[in-house]
């Protein structure tokens, strides 16, 4: 009599199972995987280690009578199982997935369709898991899931790539465990059946010497012992040979990486003491071509008391150049010069030596930024080796990299500070707060220079009388009056008078500087106008840059812009090449300098990438490089032939405001949010040195807020050319004249 379903086998009175037709033909499909699967879970929930004699024959011979059509036949064999099957009270808690037997853990990564471990796992569309040939086949025959029945195509399942993982990582674990328990086979008894080892992890093992050891013989211990110590050897010398394997590569590295250093630097000292021969003939002629101090000393009775004194200087100086002589196999010692009993001798020596010592301290504190210029200078001969035929042949060559660094060297350490000449205030009103300077600019002849900001004036001022002013109380020359804020003014360099400024409208202006008057205003920004520039070449052209992304060319013949240049982000700066009629270059908010030919305006000749906000000035150095001021608190210096950052200068601080850039060809000045100018020379990123403002504060708030509260900042700065005076003015409206000494 049947009882009831049970993993599709029927249990019959005589306690023996017999395979349901479905199941007995899905067995023969199969080749008998069923039964046997069926066997080993009633062989776990008997609680057996291994198979009966009748099972293992079965398992091993029977694989054709496990998959006959005849149910009965088949399901005989494992009677006697059966019986023991329901001595157990603890099996239908196993069969319910609810213990955590070995076989447990291996059912999580079984096919459902061929109970093996699944082999290139597929998801379905409705969420279950089988191999690929299987889901494959099932689908052929049937068009529909085998676990849900819901209707599937080949095009519904999809790789599970986290299962395959998995199950590649479970198949490798076990594999290590099965070959340890290949060679752990007794004679009989305690064997341990494949399939079930075929499972074990490290619990499983831990498990089975747990459960094992009772019944492990000596000789059994004495195998799994020699098995261990190999497998342990073999892995300690694994580790090892990786660890050193990995230290060897290190150590080959370091020493090759080395190697090539100490290549370089022999390169490197090699070129250095080339140069230092070079400068020590240099030297040497220099000394040949002086007078003897014999012949000086030389006195004629025809000589008065004024030839004596220049005999006497000239001895000192001799002095002077003899002691800074390098003279081989000498130690160079400090500041030594001859003995003289000369009062004038000794303070000729002082000066020379004092100045010599306060070059060559500054010249220590930037003594990194020089070896990386030198370096820089002299890369030609360093990757040659030597100087080339035409350098040895011209001699002591103006363009060699060495007599570059010494140009360097010396306008480096030419001057030390600046030194106040006169103070300007750009407001008259004292109760005004806002009178920022924005715009500083000499005329062509350096003798006026006009100054405009957001009070709305355009002041122009003699330099010549500001200068011998005996009191710092300066009217200016002439004052001109807009209708909005101004932002720039430029001078032309052909009309002595003549002066063009950009307002906050977007208007441009032309004024008349000897009447005060304007003579024309342009109209067609959009937005705030930021800069303007007069072209040096073709004075009758004139470049303004605007919020509204463009621009806009202008000349003194008509009444409308001549040309347009479309930007992608508003446009905060324009310069002519000082040398190029049609040559400019403009800064943007796009972070880039763009550099433009005018004859062909549909793309950049040059798009100069490196700043990491927007560039705020720009000006030529000369008529190849360009410095550019960005609110990143950086100066770039390029080249227009080159795309790449040729310098960075830092030390100043820039993160909102426009401060002003001025260059005279070898210094680069700028102002600073901490109220200073900053002075940098083109040949070294560090900073020769700062002025800080003082503060000021107006009369109405001069209570109320401390030195630390102010936001005062240098907010313009202009070079006199073709002298050492730089004239700044800041967020207060104080206007310094500032000479370099």
């Amino acid at each position: 009599m049947k009882k009831g379903l049970v993993l599709g086998v029927y249990e019959a009175d005589d306690e023996s199972f017999t395979l349901t037709p479905a199941a007995a033909k899905y067995n023969e499909r199969v080749q008998g995987k069923l039964l046997k699967h069926i066997c080993f879970i009633i062989l776990i929930v008997s609680g057996k280690t291994r198979l009966s004699d009748d099972a293992r024959v079965m398992s091993s011979n029977g694989d054709g009578n496990l998959g006959s059509d005849s149910g009965a036949g088949s399901s005989r064999g494992i009677g006697e199982s059966s019986r023991n099957a329901k001595r157990h009270t603890h099996s239908s808690n196993i069969l319910l997935g609810i213990g955590s037997s070995l076989e447990d853990r291996n059912n999580d990564y079984q096919c459902p369709i061929c109970f093996e471990l699944i082999d290139e796992a597929h998801i379905t569309r409705c969420g279950h898991t089988f191999c690929y040939h299987c889901i494959v086949k099932s689908l052929e025959a049937n068009s529909r899931c085998p676990k849900c029945s819901l209707a599937l195509s080949q095009q519904d399942i999809f790789p599970n790539f986290l299962l395959n993982e998995l199950v590649t990582k479970y198949k490798a674990r076990i594999k290590g465990l099965s070959e340890l328990g290949s060679s752990y086979v007794g004679d009989g008894k305690n064997r341990v059946v494949g399939t079930e080892l075929s499972v074990l992890s490290r619990d499983g093992l831990r498990d089975i010497v747990a459960v094992e050891s009772a019944h492990l013989t000596l000789p059994d211990v004495n195998v799994m012992l020699e098995v261990l110590t190999q497998r342990k050897h073999l892995l300690e010398a694994e580790t090892c040979a990786i660890q050193n394997k990995l230290l060897h590569e290190f150590l080959k590295h370091l020493l090759q990486q080395k190697e090539e250093q100490r290549n370089q630097l022999q390169k490197e000292m090699a070129l250095i003491k080339r140069d230092m021969e070079e400068v020590e003939n240099i030297l040497r002629d220099v000394q040949n071509k002086c007078p003897r101090v014999e012949d000086l000393k030389k006195s004629s009775e025809n000589d008065t008391a004024q030839v004596s004194a220049i005999r006497r200087e000239m001895i000192g100086l001799i002095d002077i150049i003899d002691s800074n002589m390098v003279k081989p196999n000498e130690r160079v010692m400090g500041n030594e010069t001859f003995a003289n009993p000369s009062g004038n001798q000794k303070q000729i020596e002082y000066g020379s030596s004092s100045t010599l010592a306060i070059r060559r301290k500054r010249m220590h504190g930037h003594f990194d930024d020089f070896v990386q210029c030198y370096f820089h200078l002299r890369a030609k001969e360093l990757l040659l080796g030597h100087k080339s035929q035409s350098q040895t042949d011209a001699g002591h060559s103006t363009s060699s990299g060495l007599d570059i660094f010494r140009e360097n060297l010396v306008k480096f350490s030419r001057y030390n500070t600046l030194r106040p000449l006169a103070t300007l205030n750009y407001s008259s009103d004292i109760f005004n707060n806002s009178t920022i300077v924005s715009s500083i600019e000499f005329d062509k002849d350096n003798e006026f220079f006009a100054i405009a900001g957001v009070t709305k004036r355009i002041k122009v001022f003699d330099y010549g009388a500001v200068i011998h002013d005996t009191v710092d109380i300066h009217y200016p020359s002439i004052e001109m009056v807009s209708s909005s804020k101004i932002s720039c003014v430029s001078w032309n360099s052909f009309h002595k008078g003549m002066l063009a400024s950009s307002d906050y409208e977007g208007t441009v202006t032309v004024w008349d500087a000897a009447t005060g008057h304007r003579t024309k205003t342009f109209q067609e920004h959009e937005k705030r106008c930021w800069s303007v520039d007069f072209n040096d070449v073709d004075t009758r052209l004139i470049a303004s840059g605007s919020d509204d992304a463009r621009v806009k060319l202008w000349s003194l013949n008509t009444d409308h812009s001549v040309a347009s240049l479309e930007a992608k982000a508003n446009v905060c700066c324009v310069k002519f090449n000082p040398c190029s009629s049609c040559h400019l270059a403009f800064g943007s908010a796009d972070h880039c300098v763009h550099y433009y030919d005018l004859r062909n305006m549909k793309e950049a000749l040059r798009i100069f990438k490196g700043h990491r906000k927007a560039v705020s000035y720009v000006k030529f150095i000369n008529k190849e490089e360009i410095v550019s001021a960005s609110t990143d608190s950086q100066l770039k210096m390029w080249n227009i032939n080159n795309p790449h950052c040729l310098r960075s200068f830092i030390g100043h601080v820039n993160e909102k405001n426009f401060v002003g850039l001025a260059t005279d060809g070898d210094y680069v000045a700028c102002g600073s949010e901490n109220n200073a100018l900053y002075v940098y020379y083109k040949g070294l990123t560090k900073q020769l040195f700062s002025y800080k403002f003082d503060a000021v504060r107006s009369i109405l708030e001069i209570q109320d807020r401390k030195e630390e509260d102010l936001n005062e900042f240098v907010s313009a700065v202009c070079w006199r050319q073709m002298s050492n005076v730089v004239v700044a003015a800041n967020s207060q409206g104080i206007i310094k004249i500032l000479e370099f000494v």
